[in-house]
């Protein structure tokens, strides 16, 4: 809805009312229509100011609308109207003015911006571009390539920012609405032709084609098969080159191809599923989410090491006390001017004011005993862990919450060493932990519903997506990244490279392929792992361990010290130590070729189908394994933990999303396929979960949760 109402004699108020941020919904969109008529016509009212209530402007379209039919006047006539209107009209922006509401600003002749507020055009983000106008106003108001940035990134500004670019006249501290009254006050009878951004010519640079040339190459290549950024400049260039009605249509045109895409359905998915995660269950379906999580105020991180490090300045962002403890003092010291150094530079980047005074650092585990929770972050060996929660179940209060950031041990076991096993729950915290928006909140059949909900609080306090999973060897990112990274070896073992491997998965989306993170990471922390798991026989290439098939590529080139990129030479070869410029190798061809002679396998070709389908079914096969057994509580719970927390492509919308998309009975019967051709590898055998959804029709995903719960004589 849209109210109108006199102010100060002659300014016309008309307000927004659809909360929380008063989306353009038909109801909204009609009621601009009926209160700018009525303001325009009425001969007392001089001027108009838009305001949203309750302290935001317009949050953009209203995104439940997207999967039906559109009712109501649609926005490029009403935002015309308000452009074409011979009265002054000023836009009043708190809170934020995003995607939509912001091109209803832009419609208005003039801008006033609270200091706090954020606007931005994050359609991008959605699979979709402005289509009211915003790529073809905002280039004309300030120019051609700060306009790229914003609505091929989706970022938000500041009003401060948005001030020295342009897009606003004026930002205050005081009140907005009455600022833009006084305003609005003080324009009337001044002339709007220039106030009318459709008019403006488009300030663009020198030789244009180039320009755009470049820019679509940069962006093609961080877009990672995202198909919205590239129409995005699309809908940019046709407003530098075209007359504004003719870019309106191109604009409409682009609008009309992503809206139906599946990138677009995928990406709005992810949308979506943000907000299911957030709203945790147990595995049966039990809403935990309405547990009072307990107050946090002041944390422990014990061991300062690369994770700890990030864990303790990502508590210091979100404007906790910390206590950070390590117990040798020399790495105390070096983790301390790490932290600082991590702290001034975020700070520097968000333009932010410096925080750390909040941290104490200790060699003593003492000093964490009158904390509210605990994070510890020490080494990933059980022994050392089991000795240190029995000291922490001693040392801190009875209520205190003791949480591990264990990557793959047994929560269950951790929480066996201490008075309240209840109190004891896994904050999966992912490299680097100041920077990573996942966080895996592991519990297990012990842990007390406020632990788990005071966890997934204080995971969203840090700005993380936290997800509610089940305890297991390597949760759920971990346990489903082992049949991942296993397939891309035996596709080496039989005749790709590591080129061929990584080549196909970017193209798919990934940032990096398996080897290229593998090189990024470390070789030898995966093989510290599977000497941990007695996998490892040095000197041997056995390709069965442990009554499986094994492949021991990573732990041949290991213990030939080459580790990837901290030692200039891994899967590839590289400039120098610590160079990210990744090139083949001819010594590691040569290594396979023997490699494969040895083994009595004969190399041959491998095509990227071959590569995506044995990958990317093997990880989602595993994902219907953890879905059965109830470590993850629906599909949106995994898709989430991948795009945030291992790079699968977001506009791909997550594996489970994937798989839908493909088609349940296309994956059931490719893993059959290489199932057949590969009895020795287990996790190609399908999960009886996905049989189970494929007999039943294949039902949309947002049916699987309730499919998964049901009796199967009742299928």
């Amino acid at each position: 809805m849209a109210a109108l109402t006199r102010v100060s004699g002659s300014v016309g108020l008309i307000s927004l009312l659809n909360p929380p941020v008063n989306a353009l919904s038909a109801a909204v969109r009609q009621g601009i229509v009926d209160t700018v008529r009525r303001a325009v016509s009425d001969p007392q009212v001089k001027s108009v100011v838009i305001c949203g209530q309750n302290g935001v402007f317009c949050g953009g379209a209203d995104i439940k609308e997207f999967g039906g039919h559109m009712s109501g006047p649609p926005l490029v006539p009403i935002f015309n109207t308000i452009e074409a209107a011979d009265k002054p009209v000023v836009a009043a922006i708190e809170g934020s003015a995003l995607g939509g509401g912001l091109e209803l600003a832009l419609a208005c002749h003039y801008r006033i911006t609270q200091s706090k507020a954020r606007l931005g055009l994050p359609e991008v983000s959605l699979g979709l571009l402005p289509a009211a106008g915003g790529t073809q106003r905002l280039p004309r108001l300030i120019g051609v390539p700060a306009a790229l940035d914003l609505i091929t990134t989706g970022r938000h500004l500041t009003g401060a920012e948005a001030l020295k670019l342009g897009i606003v006249d004026q930002v205050t501290d005081q009140n907005t609405v009455e600022a833009a009254v006084k305003f609005a006050l003080s324009i009337v009878g001044q002339s709007l032709e220039s106030r009318r951004i459709s008019t403006l010519p488009c300030p663009c640079p020198a030789d244009i084609d180039a320009f755009f040339e470049g820019v679509m190459q940069r962006v093609k290549k961080s877009a990672h098969g995202a198909i919205a950024p590239v129409a995005c400049v699309q809908a940019v260039q046709a407003a530098a080159t075209l007359p504004f009605t003719q870019g309106m249509q191109r604009e409409q045109e682009l609008m009309a191809t992503l809206f139906g895409s599946g990138q677009a359905r995928a990406l709005q998915y992810c949308f979506f599923s943000q907000r299911v995660v957030s709203k945790w269950s147990s595995p049966s379906g039990s809403r935990w989410d309405t547990s009072k999580p307990k107050p946090v105020t002041k944390v422990g991180v014990i061991g300062l090491g690369t994770m700890g490090r990030g864990i303790t300045v990502a508590l210091a962002l979100a404007g906790l006390s910390v206590v950070a403890v390590e117990t040798q003092q020399q790495q105390m010291m070096a983790a301390q001017h790490a932290v600082s150094g991590m702290l001034e530079r975020t700070a520097r980047r968000r333009g932010v004011s410096l925080v750390g005074d909040q941290i104490r650092y200790s060699v003593e585990l003492e000093a964490v005993a009158d904390v509210e929770l605990v994070i510890e972050a020490v080494f990933e060996d059980m022994a050392l862990k089991e000795k240190l929660f029995k000291q922490l179940s001693t040392l801190c209060k009875a209520d205190t919450l003791l949480c591990s950031n264990t990557s793959s041990l047994d929560i269950d076991h951790l929480a066996s060493q201490t008075h309240s096993p209840q109190l004891v729950v896994g904050m999966h915290f992912f490299a680097p932990a100041h920077v990573m928006k996942l966080l895996e909140v592991v519990y297990g059949p012990r842990s007390a519903p406020q632990a788990v909900a005071t966890a997934m609080e204080l995971g969203k306090r840090m700005g993380k997506v936290s997800v509610a999973v089940g305890n297991c060897s390597g949760f759920v990112g971990n346990r489903m990244l082992m049949p991942y990274v296993e397939e891309a070896s035996f596709l080496v073992e039989e005749g790709a490279s590591p080129e061929i491997v990584d080549r196909a998965l970017e193209e798919f989306g990934f940032p990096m392929g398996v080897f290229r993170m593998s090189d990024l990471s470390g070789l030898d922390v995966g093989w510290k792992v599977r000497k941990a798991r007695g996998l490892v026989e040095p000197g041997q290439m056995s390709r069965v361990r442990q009554g499986r098939r094994y492949s021991p590529l990573g732990d041949l080139l290991c213990e030939q010290g080459r580790f990837g990129q901290k030692t200039g030479r891994g899967w590839y070869l590289y400039d120098s130590a610590g160079s990210r410029e990744a090139q083949p190798d001819p010594w590691l061809q040569s290594f396979l070729e023997e490699y494969r002679a040895r083994q009595g396998l004969v190399s041959r070709r491998i095509d990227s189908q071959e590569v995506l389908e044995r990958c990317l079914y093997a990880l989602i096969n595993e994902g219907f394994n953890i879905l059965q057994e109830g470590i993850a509580a629906g599909p949106e719970d995994i898709d989430m933990i991948y795009v945030f927390g291992y790079g699968f492509p977001r506009h791909r919308g997550g594996p489970m999303f994937y798989a839908s998309q493909v088609g349940l009975a296309q994956v059931l019967q490719r893993l059959e396929h290489y199932q057949q051709l590969h009895p020795d590898i287990p996790h190609l055998r399908p999960s009886s979960l996905l049989r189970r959804l494929v007999s039943s029709g294949s039902p949309r995903i947002q049916r699987w949760r309730e499919i998964i719960r049901m009796p199967h004589s009742s299928l």
